[in-house]
């Protein structure tokens, strides 16, 4: 029991460290760690991958809280534009979890690789520049969150790699679309743990110590308990180092996990 708590701990400080380092909300790192993890313990290979990005969105849930306070409170949260792309996001998560808890693992694994190999390659792109006002048009707004939350919920992060990105075509300077993408992240969170939870009990019928559905309270906990107090040490680290350096590092990292998931 004692392996256990310092295990998941453990994973909480890593993916605390690098989501404090390279900005981001964790979820691309959350979810290979509790892969590893939960193989360590002896979890089935078949629902490893599944209960990895379930418990990955849980955690989402409660670190979106303290980033959309934050947000907020610098007046960079755009909430008619988060009003505008929620519905979207909300039907995107659920349909998503439910897509992702139907899949083989193997499926899901090389679904997660590919999407990994894919930001690893758009961080080497340019920054997106301003395209259309009509982005942010209630369609668009609501077309691109179904897309958006069903993506996000079948590889278990908050959205804000693609939210932000789409928000900057549409105009909205960068610190309004990061804002504005934190508070995205809880309805896609959010709706994608429903959806796994359902999925997992109602129609695989998972139950065990300290799971439901594809939750796993106790990896939860440890994560939440560990990463909240480490990334604000990755975050003074990433001072030191140049936005392109961080950029091009944190690509390293998602092509490593994603080749790995896909050799495997």
């Amino acid at each position: 029991m004692l392996i256990a708590w310092l295990s998941f701990a453990l994973a909480g400080m890593v993916a605390g460290l690098l989501a404090g380092l390279f900005g981001i909300g964790g979820g691309l790192i959350i979810v290979p760690i509790l892969m590893t993890v939960f193989s360590w313990q002896g979890m089935s290979a078949e629902i490893a991958i599944h209960v990895a990005i379930g418990t990955s969105l849980m955690t989402i849930c409660m670190t979106s809280l303290s980033s959309i306070r934050a947000h907020h409170r610098y007046g960079t949260t755009q909430w008619s534009l988060v009003a505008k792309l929620t519905p979207g996001l909300i039907v995107g998560s659920l349909t998503g979890a439910v897509i992702a808890a139907s899949m083989s693992s193997h499926l899901l694994q090389n679904v997660f690789a590919v999407f990994a190999l894919l930001m690893a390659f758009r961080l080497w792109l340019p920054a997106p520049h301003t395209m259309s006002t009509t982005l942010s048009k209630p369609v668009a707004t609501t077309s691109y969150g179904v897309l958006t939350g069903l993506v996000s919920a079948m590889v278990g992060i908050g959205g804000g790699t693609l939210v932000v990105p789409y928000l900057v075509m549409a105009g909205q300077q960068m610190q309004k679309a990061v804002g504005t993408a934190a508070a995205c992240g809880l309805p896609i969170a959010a709706s994608g743990v429903l959806g796994f939870i359902w999925m997992g009990t109602q129609v695989h019928q998972l139950s065990g110590p300290w799971q439901t559905g594809f939750i796993h309270w106790q990896a939860f906990i440890g994560i939440i308990s560990t990463s909240v107090f480490v990334a604000p040490l990755g975050a003074r680290l990433a001072r030191h180092l140049s936005h392109q350096k961080l950029s091009r590092l944190f690509s390293l990292v998602l092509f490593t996990v994603g080749v790995m998931l896909l050799v495997c």
